[in-house]
């Protein structure tokens, strides 16, 4: 490039490329290979055969002009209708802790991960008050891959969390917290989600790992950024879980009122329309940066090293003028991006070097990236 684009401002073109990346992941049709835990057997079912019903209504619907009509007029109100009711949503965004199980003892318990030597007891009764926390980490201690590694106790189940905590062992309780924080935040029992919450979780764990990987190599916090990383979703899924249950609220209502009616055509009309991913994708593009560090502010944390560099993020236009660890981790989610968009050949030579030229990514930063493996974490 005749001029450097490195650090200023972001350029249109960057823009543009970051955002073909969330269209990937939210609108791409792309269905990627398992990841590090599988989405629910049973949803996988039904949405597949939620599939194979729209797609059978919409075949004969393409067949009869005057039913096809009607679907236009039928879908577009319905669509519109849900779009109001996401906008009603999410301009209050009190209303959306509850749905995504965002609290304070979970930030609390992030925030003490970043600590040189947090305390073990507080750590434990933090984790004692959020149940889903109990049943992973409690799971995890009892499945044969780790039974495998402690042949000693592989007929005891262990029930006791302090008891889970000691054979977890701190520095892998950092990994493993986030990680299942993220997974309980992802919108669940959506079908119209499946495909998206499995890009999605892909994209989230892999970045982290940049992140840790960069903090590492630059002798960073590697929990703080790790951690921070697995936050910085924490919006898209907020997002994602609003304009999910709005549509498939309405749309069930709607499904039953025609029933009722025994209105075939309104019937075929409401059964075929899905939620557009082009909503998804504007909604997510709109809210979910600001979401990052608002709702975390709204548990009273807006001054926790996490949502500081979360709305560092989102609120600094320019690469140069962010912190050295707010650096990292947008180095990090530059490097993910290019990787899954060159995976998905989305992305040419010439974008991927004003990617890396833009946030500075140095040759033994894109070295040390590359050489890591981003299809498992790494415990024990």
């Amino acid at each position: 490039m005749a001029i450097s684009v490195a650090g200023g401002i972001r350029p249109g073109q960057v823009i543009a490329i970051e955002r073909r990346l969330y269209q990937q992941l939210i609108v791409g049709k792309l269905k990627n290979q398992p990841v590090l835990d599988e989405v629910d057997v049973e949803l996988e079912a039904a949405a597949h055969k939620l599939e194979i019903e729209r797609a059978a209504v919409f075949e004969r619907l393409q067949k009869q002009l005057q039913a096809r009509e009607v679907f236009d007029a039928v879908s577009a109100q319905l669509i519109d209708t849900v779009a109001r009711d996401i906008e009603l949503n999410l301009a209050e965004p009190k209303r959306l802790l509850p749905k995504i199980g965002l609290s304070e003892n979970q930030l609390s318990l992030l925030e003490m991960l970043h600590l040189a030597n947090p305390e073990f007891n507080r750590m434990r009764l933090l984790i004692s008050d959020l149940h889903f926390l109990v049943r992973d980490l409690t799971n995890m201690v009892n499945s044969p891959a780790f039974r495998l590694r402690h042949p000693q106790r592989a007929d005891v189940r262990v029930v006791d969390i302090k008891l889970v905590m000691n054979f977890i062992g701190l520095e892998n309780l950092r990994t493993l917290i986030p990680y299942y924080c993220l997974r309980n935040w992802l919108p669940s029992g959506h079908t119209s989600l499946l495909w998206t919450n499995r890009k999605l979780w892909r994209y989230c764990i892999m970045t982290a790992r940049a992140a840790q990987a960069l903090g590492k190599l630059h002798e960073r916090n590697e929990a703080l950024l790790y951690g921070t990383s697995m936050m910085s979703q924490l919006g898209t899924c907020a997002v994602l879980g609003c304009c999910a249950a709005a549509f498939e609220k309405l749309w069930g209502t709607w499904l039953r009122e025609a029933s009722a009616s025994r209105d075939k055509e309104v019937y075929d009309a409401v059964m075929a329309t899905e939620l557009p991913p082009d909503l998804l994708l504007n909604q997510v593009l709109e809210y979910a940066g600001h979401f990052n560090w608002m709702l975390p502010e709204l548990c009273k944390f807006s001054d926790s090293p996490m949502v500081n560099l979360l709305r560092e993020l989102d609120q600094q236009p320019s690469f140069a003028e962010l912190s050295l660890d707010a650096k990292l981790l947008a180095k990090a989610s530059c490097f993910i991006r290019v990787m899954l968009l060159e995976e998905a050949r989305m992305l040419e030579p010439q974008e991927r070097r004003l990617m890396y030229d833009y946030y500075e990514l140095s040759e033994q930063e894109v070295l040390r990236l590359k050489a890591q493996n981003y299809r498992k974490i790494d415990l024990f």
